[in-house]
């Protein structure tokens, strides 16, 4: 019998795909559940994933690998999708479709399926991690085959077959969970005009509940890459769940959005990033003291850009790996340590140091000194301003 590997979560979709692929295919199903750091017991998944019809599954523990190759690379980039999105279910796809890959040579499958839908951006990136990694497996996308339109729908499909599913329509959203973030999409969250209801969030405290005085922490960072956290020194993950608890607990990284997806439409979004709010609160601010003004800006610019190549799934990519290059040249001097403010929802800077400080107080200070000779600035305005004057004189002339 043929083999398919399967993204596999437990949730609805990928809990009624397993059946589907065995009554419309025939194949042997492979399940494969990535533990990215979701917060919830993976092992019962086996007992599930074989009640379901699954022939074995693969629980990968990726949390670290996640952290280290995807998320803090994605982090000295700076690289935030449309202002405001800080890219959790993005970079998690390429990591998980790549160890589908690996599976896959492992059992000699001939194919790849995963629950994502023909509307969303998580197809996309799936897939151009299979094609990157591995041109010949076959890739089945059952939402864009099969007779099944909506979430009601999967869920009657899976009470039908005694398949025990962790929604209801009471709760139809649709969610994403690592180490990173939590998203929430679907249900009542489809009308923009709503305000999210309050049993929507599940990690961070609704800010008007949080503390009643300000948490300070501080985020010590080497060449961009967080490293501890209150001089304590922590290795990644328990880094993460650290700025989580403390994050959350006080009200920080709520996000709500409407984006537009790579697949053309727009689609409204709410994101739980605790701790990785602080982290690019910080990163950001520690930049402002150790780059200069021309690196700074042009990095701006690529942040931009490489925020759209992991949001569109192409971090297999010859034009990402040049911008890491890029960045991590500028992130040689990125360390220091940053202060936060974490106060009912927001997070704001408190301090800064850095021992590639760029920031001179002799030189920006108000008071007097003796390094800057004020009468230097009119040479440079003369200089600066003379395309300026130049075109002034010339429409004098018109006159």
């Amino acid at each position: 019998m043929k083999k398919i590997v399967l993204a596999y979560s437990g949730g609805l979709d990928t809990s009624i795909i397993i059946p589907w692929l065995k009554e419309n295919y025939g194949y042997e199903v492979i399940a494969m559940a990535a533990d990215v750091g979701q917060g919830e017991e993976l092992e019962p998944l086996h007992e599930k994933a074989a009640k379901t019809g699954a022939e074995k599954l693969y629980i990968e523990n990726v949390t670290e690998e996640f952290l280290t190759d995807f998320v803090w690379p994605t982090l000295k980039a700076g690289a935030v999708y449309e202002g405001k999105y800080l890219l959790g279910t993005s970079f998690a796809r390429p990591l998980i479709a790549k160890k589908l890959v690996e599976i896959a040579h492992k059992e000699g499958a001939e194919a790849i399926s995963h629950g994502a839908t023909g509307k969303g951006n998580d197809q996309v990136r799936f897939e151009l991690t299979v094609k990157a990694l591995d041109p010949d497996l076959k890739i089945i996308a059952p939402w864009r085959e099969w007779d099944i339109k909506s979430r009601d729908d999967a869920i009657d499909y899976a009470k039908k077959r005694g398949i025990s599913i962790p929604v209801t329509k009471e709760r139809p959203y649709s969610m994403d969970r690592n180490i990173w973030h939590l998203s929430h999409e679907g249900g009542d969250l489809e009308d923009p005009w709503n305000e999210p209801k309050g049993d929507v969030y599940m990690i961070i405290t609704p800010p008007e509940k949080a503390p009643d005085r300000p948490t300070y922490i501080e985020v010590e960072f080497q060449e961009g890459i967080p490293i501890a956290v209150d001089g304590e020194k922590l290795p990644p993950v328990k880094l993460m769940e650290k700025l989580n608890q403390v994050a959350a607990a006080n009200g920080v990284g709520i996000v709500d959005m409407v984006e537009n997806r790579l697949v053309g439409m727009k689609s409204r979004g709410i994101y739980e990033t605790p701790g990785g709010t602080v982290l690019y609160t910080a990163h950001k601010e520690l930049e402002y003291l150790t780059l200069d003004r021309m690196t700074m800006h042009y990095k701006e610019q690529i942040a931009g850009k490489y925020a759209e190549l992991v949001y569109d799934g192409v971090w297999y990519s010859p034009l990402r790996e040049a911008l890491d290059a890029f960045v991590d040249i500028t992130q040689r001097t990125v360390t220091g340590t940053v202060r936060l403010k974490l106060y009912k929802g927001n997070c704001s800077p408190a301090g800064a140091k850095s021992k590639y400080s760029l920031y001179s107080e002799e030189f920006a200070t108000f008071g007097e000194d003796q390094v800057y000779d004020q009468k230097d600035a009119e040479g440079f305005i003369n200089l600066f301003g003379l395309p300026l004057k130049v075109r002034a004189l010339m429409g004098k002339k018109l006159k």
